[in-house]
C-alpha cells in the first residue's frame, strides 16, 4: 500500500487509538466530566490528524531525498520527536485552556502524553511498516 491510502489508513489508525486513550488520561487527570474530556480528546485528534498528514509528508518528502535508505533507529527516533515536538506546541495551551489548569499543570499532562506517545508511535510505525510494508521513499 502507498500514497495517500497508506498515509489515511496509518492516521486512521493511530488517532482511533489515541483518542480512547487521551480521552481517558483527560477525565482521569482533570475534574471536568468524561463528556467534556471526550470533547477534548476529538479536538485534539483532529489538531493531531492534520498534524500527522502534514508532517509525515514533509518527512518523507525529505526521506526521499537522502542517500541512505530504509528506516533505521535513529531515522525512526527522530520522527516520533519531531512529531511530537511539533504537537505540544499546539495542545498545550489548549488543554491549559480546555481543562482549566495553570500552564505548569498542562505542561505536565502534555509531557507525560508526549512521553508516552513517543514510545507508543515508534511502536506503531514499526508495527505498521511490519504489517503494510515499508514507502517508496524508504525503499
Amino acid at each position: 500500500m502507498q500514497g495517500f491510502k497508506r498515509k489515511a489508513t496509518y492516521v486512521v489508525l493511530y488517532e482511533f487509538i489515541s483518542l480512547v486513550l487521551i480521552s481517558t488520561a483527560f477525565y482521569l487527570y482533570s475534574d471536568k466530566d468524561a463528556a467534556h474530556s471526550g470533547m477534548l480528546g476529538v479536538i485534539t485528534v483532529v489538531v493531531a490528524i492534520v498534524w500527522n498528514l502534514a508532517y509525515n509528508s514533509l518527512f518523507e518528502f525529505w526521506e526521499s531525498r537522502q542517500v541512505v535508505r530504509g528506516r533505521s533507529l535513529a531515522r525512526r527516533i527522530s520522527h516520533a520527536v519531531g512529531f511530537e515536538v511539533g504537537l505540544v506546541a499546539m495542545t498545550l495551551p489548549l488543554f491549559a485552556w480546555w481543562l482549566d489548569l495553570s500552564l505548569l499543570d498542562a505542561f505536565l499532562l502534555d509531557a507525560g502524553l508526549t512521553l508516552f506517545f513517543m514510545f507508543f508511535t515508534f511502536v506503531y510505525s514499526w508495527c505498521f511498516d511490519r504489517v503494510f510494508g515499508l514507502p517508496l521513499a524508504a525503499q
